[in-house]
């Protein structure tokens, strides 16, 4: 036996247990992949596509209005979500308009035949769950942004989500292949 080839052969192995360890390390603590199911981000992401996303993201900041998350509900269940509102922030929609802290807000990722039902801040936090009237420190208002299909923030089920329950932020659609791309 040649020694030559022991040594060869032992390299070859520890470069592939490396790359699978790096492959693991990536896919545990990096990123993920993630099917998008349902149609309450429609017209956004559609039921089907894969998406990527980025668990370090906020690791570096703090969530922000309009990212686009992968979001988990008390029982663990992963959704995917819009942000639209912060701590510290009274959220309100009249006649099809945001507003937040009494001030409207264009959502222009939103096309025209979206319509949201109106609905006040206290009808989804009330003042015991929200003593100063805004939402409490640590949550987030998410919304889908197929607003009439969508299970989200308004519904007492599901309500707002403290910053834990954000898993990650959506940053590439990686299928349908023909519209791989970073997602804003």
């Amino acid at each position: 036996m040649d020694f030559r080839e022991v040594t060869e052969f032992i390299k070859d192995f520890f470069g592939y247990i490396l790359f699978v360890g790096a492959l693991i390390i990536l896919f545990v603590f990096v990123i993920a992949i993630q099917p998008v199911a349902g149609n309450s981000m429609h017209p956004t992401l559609k039921e089907g596509e894969m998406v990527i996303v980025s668990k370090l993201f906020y690791n570096m900041g703090k969530p922000q209005r309009n990212d686009i998350v992968n979001v988990v509900d008390d029982k663990g269940k992963s959704y995917v979500k819009r942000i639209i509102g912060l701590p510290g922030e009274k959220i309100d929609y009249k006649n099809n308009v945001l507003y937040i802290n009494n001030i409207s807000y264009e959502e222009t990722y939103l096309p025209e035949e979206i319509i949201t039902r109106n609905f006040l801040f206290e009808d989804f936090c009330s003042l015991e769950d929200c003593p100063n009237g805004v939402i409490p420190e640590g949550k987030y208002l998410v919304l889908g942004d197929n607003r009439g299909e969508s299970e989200d923030s308004r519904s007492p089920e599901f309500g707002l989500r403290k910053e834990e329950d954000i898993k990650g932020k959506i940053v590439f659609k990686i299928w349908p292949i023909k519209e791989f791309g970073r997602i804003n």
